[in-house]
């Protein structure tokens, strides 16, 4: 049987024939810390199953040996490289073709699943008979393709319906969202969780006795696999789809919904025909291409800094909002932290609102008192001579923020990091008196801190590199997204968002409603309005940045924020420019016939273009790709537009400036182009 397969070496998988008949293969791509399918390794997978298929034994286990997880999914720059060489057809027909065999092989097949299994390997997974996952907190299952502008093409859209029923598959498609061992079981993903000790003996073992899936799940899955439930389903996903994101924008979610209603009951094979179709005409779609490019960003801002940034200790000064948030994220994420104020008053909503986000996060309440008791308050300061960094977050106040750093510093570690939440004054402003501004930086995290994904790590000329990747290496730790920029006024995202805001502003006090200028910036692609951002943030903390920016940028305030009423600034006092309400903002109606001013949308983009551009050309961030992630991530723009650069380059830098300069003409010098359009990074190809 399987004469000389035992022990086969391929360059990416090992072979082995146990004495009782069960063939393992074990994925280890060559060169790679992770497992990745590319189509090398699809192609080795392909021979060792056409060998088994001439003599199969009497079961397969397919296994990672890579300490991180199963398979991460598809090479995505190999698909890159199938885009542009137009090659993404003859790629996907591969995928699903291998996978078929698999699913075809005349004995059991099972996947044993450790660690992540995302995208392709879960889509490998499916086509094996049987499923076995560890019960490590590290197993996550998912097919997180949709957030890519694609969904799953090497079967899983065809399969994952007909075997949890489609509520359950879709859903799992549709947003992305990763499953553990445990509910990947409980929705008949998985058959059977085990320790990771014995993954691979609970795999052979099932081989070698199959299962049999409870009653229930099998009649959930073909009934809502059937015409008629295809029928009234997908109108209800389409639906619930709308409310998070447009057809126009983000085309993949409706492809996917689309394709299973047209062919949810139909044979394997035309299923999957189908899909492949789909997937490569979203493939080369703008969205597609950009949320690809995107998820590159994304690791490199991973990749920057070490790995450890030898911080266990953090002390936050100042318990307002802010400071309240970064001090209890920073617990919530395994840092013992201190939190300091001027009284105790203002400590306590600080450790009411953790206690609020230690409940929504921490699922088992068995493990919460262990969470909060890493965050502790402390009115005296105590903290701050154990503390291996310390965070000020106190008033956006250049003199009192300096009078803090005086009295700090004689209290610190010689080896501890002093940082600044300030979100616009310039670090050289700050730096005077500071006794070792080697190891002083800006650490500016973004409202609310808990959704926020994005830190910029501001630097100043007489800050150590060793600083900037110990700061990279905690943002790392805290799950968030490190962008080193410069340390001049508003820094990155607050500097490019600013000139949107204040035209948003400008353009309310001309007397265009609210609620359309939002619109207007929503139908663009932005997550919410100005007008309802500006709420969020606060109409005093917008007031605070503009007097710090507004000069540097040569703009004026309007009467919006010119005067902020203390008990209306927004959203946190119920009440700014729209009535809040169970945090929901309460717009007022528009008469249906008000006509929007066809120049809106560009008054309120192009001052954020233009901004970027001088952000590039000043040197605030090292290149075009930083800026794109920090704007991204940082306020939410367009992610299907790849970013302001990527939108320069795609809509034409010429004819931006265009526009730019017949809104000068129309509207004031507030418009005129800033330095920087004629960099050549604006007319690159886009990719």
């Amino acid at each position: 049987m399987l004469s000389g397969f035992d022990g086969l070496r391929f360059n990416h998988w090992h072979t082995e024939l146990r004495q009782d008949g069960i063939a393992v293969l074990s994925l280890d791509r060559k060169d790679s810390p992770v497992n990745a399918m590319s189509q090398d390794v699809l192609l080795e997978l392909s021979d060792i199953i056409e060998r088994l298929a001439i003599d199969p034994p009497k079961g397969v286990v397919v296994r990672s040996t890579k300490p991180a997880g199963f398979i991460a999914g598809a090479d995505l720059k190999e698909f890159q490289e199938f885009d542009r060489r137009g090659t993404v057809n003859d790629a996907i027909r591969r995928g699903q073709t291998v996978y078929q065999k698999l699913s075809e092989l005349p004995c059991p097949t099972v996947a044993a699943i450790h660690g992540h299994c995302l995208g392709g390997g879960t889509e490998l997974a499916l086509a094996c008979r049987y499923r076995v996952a560890s019960n490590d907190a590290s197993t996550r299952i998912g097919l997180p393709e949709t957030q890519l502008g694609i969904f799953p093409g090497w079967g899983g859209s065809a399969r994952l319906p007909q075997l949890v029923g489609a509520p359950a598959a879709m859903d799992m498609m549709l947003t992305g969202r990763t499953l553990s061992a445990s509910a990947a079981r409980a929705i008949g993903l998985v058959d059977k969780v085990a320790a990771p000790a014995v993954l691979v003996d609970a795999a052979v073992s099932l081989a070698q006795s199959g299962t049999t899936r409870p009653f229930k799940q099998r009649a959930t899955a073909w009934a809502t696999n059937t015409w008629l439930a295809r029928k009234i389903l997908a109108p209800q996903m389409a639906n619930q789809v709308a409310r998070k994101a447009k057809k126009d924008q983000y085309p993949a979610p409706y492809a996917l919904i689309s394709t299973w209603e047209r062919t949810g009951g139909s044979p394997i094979q035309k299923r999957l025909d189908a899909e492949r179709r789909a997937v490569v005409k979203l493939a080369s779609s703008p969205t597609a291409r950009n949320l690809i490019r995107i998820f590159f960003l994304t690791e490199r801002l991973k990749g920057l800094g070490g790995k450890d940034s030898g911080i266990q200790h953090v002390h936050v000064v100042g318990a307002g909002v802010m400071g309240g948030d970064i001090a209890a994220w920073a617990a919530y994420k395994g840092f013992t932290v201190t939190l300091q104020d001027r009284e105790q008053r203002f400590i306590d909503p600080a450790m009411t609102r953790a206690q609020a986000l230690f409940e929504k996060k921490v699922k088992d309440p068995a493990k919460r008192p262990e969470v909060a008791a890493r965050l502790k308050a402390d009115l005296a300061g105590d903290g701050v001579a154990q503390a291996d960094l310390v965070i000020e977050a106190i008033i956006e106040n250049p003199e009192a923020k300096r009078a803090l750093y005086q009295s700090l510093e004689p209290k610190m570690k010689a080896d501890a990091l002093l940082t600044t939440n300030t979100s616009s004054i310039p670090l050289v402003e700050l730096r005077d008196h500071i006794q070792r501004p080697a190891q002083f930086a800006g650490l500016h995290y973004f409202n609310p801190v808990a959704q926020m994904p994005l830190v910029e790590i501001i630097h100043h000329d007489g800050m150590a590199p060793e600083t900037e990747k110990r700061l990279a290496a905690f943002c790392k730790a805290l799950g968030k997204f490190p962008v080193p920029v410069a340390g001049t006024p508003g820094f990155l995202v607050n500097r490019v968002l600013f000139p949107y805001m204040l035209e948003a502003a400008t353009a309310y006090a001309e007397g265009i409603p609210g609620p359309v200028i939002d619109r207007a910036a929503v139908k663009f692609g932005m997550p919410m309005g100005p007008i309802e951002l500006l709420d969020t943030v606060g109409l005093d903390v917008a007031a605070g940045v503009g007097k710090e920016l507004a000069p540097f940028l040569g703009l004026q305030i309007p009467a919006a924020l010119a005067t902020v009423e203390q008990d209306k600034r927004g959203k946190k006092d119920g009440q700014g420019i729209y009535k809040w309400e169970n945090g929901r903002a309460v717009k007022p109606e528009v008469a249906k016939d008000y006509q929007a001013p066809g120049d809106l949308e560009d008054r309120l983009i192009l001052p954020l273009l233009n901004e970027a551009v001088a952000c590039l050309h000043d040197g605030v961030v090292a290149d075009a790709d930083l800026l794109d992630a920090g704007v991204i991530f940082g306020t939410g723009f367009a992610p299907f537009r790849g970013g302001p650069i990527q939108y320069i380059r795609s809509a034409g830098a010429d004819g931006l400036v265009e526009k730019l300069k017949v809104l000068q003409a129309r509207h004031g010098d507030r418009f005129a182009p800033r330095p920087g359009w004629d960099l050549p990074v604006l007319r690159e190809p886009v990719a």
